[in-house]
């Protein structure tokens, strides 16, 4: 597997509104998308900072895995993702071969476009990944 780079950082946030004026009046960040990703049951709002990505995730059903993580008590960074190479495919059986356990068994597609795939924090330091590919 061949990671390039960190391609966003994922920030859980009750509302995105309510969370943007800082990133924007306070870190100096400028939003350029919002998008909900029906599937996954979340709103989205990417900000560019140098070369990395903030992804601020706001829950928009119970159901989201998001809003089931926020309501243990957790807020902030969310998960780490990073851009691979070689494909999300071949970087889940790299993966699975290395005995980390895999949210995803396959990519699925994410917002802006990205096909994308989790390997569970149990097996990645107790970090969720996020493995993405344009």
């Amino acid at each position: 597997m061949k990671i390039s780079h960190i391609e966003h950082l994922g920030i859980a946030v009750p509302s995105i509104e309510d969370a943007l004026p800082y990133f924007e009046n306070v870190l100096g960040l400028k939003c350029y998308n919002i998008e909900v990703v029906e599937d996954q049951k979340v709103r989205t709002a990417f900000l560019k900072c140098g070369e990395v990505k903030l992804e601020l995730l706001e829950p928009t059903s119970p159901e989201s895995t998001i809003q089931k993580w926020m309501d243990k008590g957790n807020r902030g960074v969310h998960h780490v993702a990073f851009s691979v190479e070689d494909g999300v495919a071949q970087a889940l059986t790299f993966c699975e071969e290395k005995g980390v356990q895999l949210i995803d068994k396959a990519p699925r597609k994410g917002a802006e476009g990205l096909n994308i795939a989790f390997l569970h924090p149990k097996s990645t330091c107790g970090v969720l990944t996020e493995l993405c590919e344009h």
